[in-house]
């Protein structure tokens, strides 16, 4: 057993907020994701080496210019940054189990549970949707990896080899989460009295991808941001070929 049962999350203005903003940006677009995705994407954004701005972000997860005006664009990232901020002190937190108010539980929906609890006549008339649904947290870890392959150069492994191995087993924890629930199901995550909708197995590996994300933010928070190395003038010879590329010597180019 692990020491997570994940709490359904309360009823949240700003996470109302959030979905009915998503919602409206469909109306424009057909390529916004669900709120489950986004969380999953922030959570990245949150333990990645570098901070990556709005602008950058924005380019990636939404179309920027779906948004019905400037107003609606500053609502959203006020929303996103107060999310950013909960997750970030959540991450931050000491926490030794999961079940800890202060430790980090992302905002996801049972979208299986949910269709189990449908009449057989409301999953029939849902056609083949109600057999294709995600697995429990299965859409967050596809938005937390859509995050990482954007920036990928953020995400490589660092030189210090302990480092590095818990990188590699971190990221291996939350890609193990994109893949489906295959059962049996045994276990309903939000409340013992909903239908069993995931496999033991799926709430182990969601709480080990749950502390993989504590991994990495602790990881790259220790080391910082990637340090380009650069090469300065100082370390070429007056009389060597000038890094420039010119052709002439260092001291009758650019050192000169």
């Amino acid at each position: 057993m692990t020491d997570i049962t994940p709490a359904p999350t309360p009823p949240d203005a700003d996470l109302t907020a959030m979905e009915d903003l998503l919602d409206d940006l469909r109306t424009r677009s057909e390529e916004v994701p669900q709120w489950e995705f986004c969380e999953g994407f922030l959570a990245a954004l949150v333990c990645c080496r570098r901070a990556i701005g709005a602008d950058e972000f924005l380019e990636v997860l939404l179309d920027p210019e779906g948004f019905a005006d400037d107003a609606q664009r500053e609502a959203f990232l006020a929303l996103w940054q107060r999310r950013h901020d909960a997750v970030h002190a959540a991450l931050a937190a000491d926490v030794q189990e999961l079940s800890d108010e202060a430790a980090y539980h992302p905002d996801l929906v049972d979208v299986r549970g949910a269709v189990l609890a449908l009449s057989e006549a409301e999953r029939a008339a849902m056609g083949e949707d109600a057999q294709e649904v995600p697995a429990f947290a299965q859409v967050w870890a596809l938005g937390f990896m859509y995050a990482v392959e954007n920036w990928p150069q953020e995400w490589v492994a660092p030189r210090d080899k302990e480092a590095a191995r818990a990188v590699e087993a971190a990221m291996a924890a939350i890609v193990a989460l994109t893949e489906d629930d295959p059962g049996p199901w045994e276990l309903a995550p939000f409340s013992d009295d909903d239908a069993p909708s995931m496999s033991q197995a799926r709430m182990d590996a969601f709480a080990l991808a749950i502390w993989a994300v504590y991994d990495l933010f602790d990881v790259w928070r220790s080391l910082g941001p990637r340090v380009e190395t650069v090469r300065k003038d100082s370390d070429v010879g007056r009389n060597d070929a000038c890094p420039c590329g010119s052709g002439k010597k260092h001291k009758k180019c650019c050192g000169a």
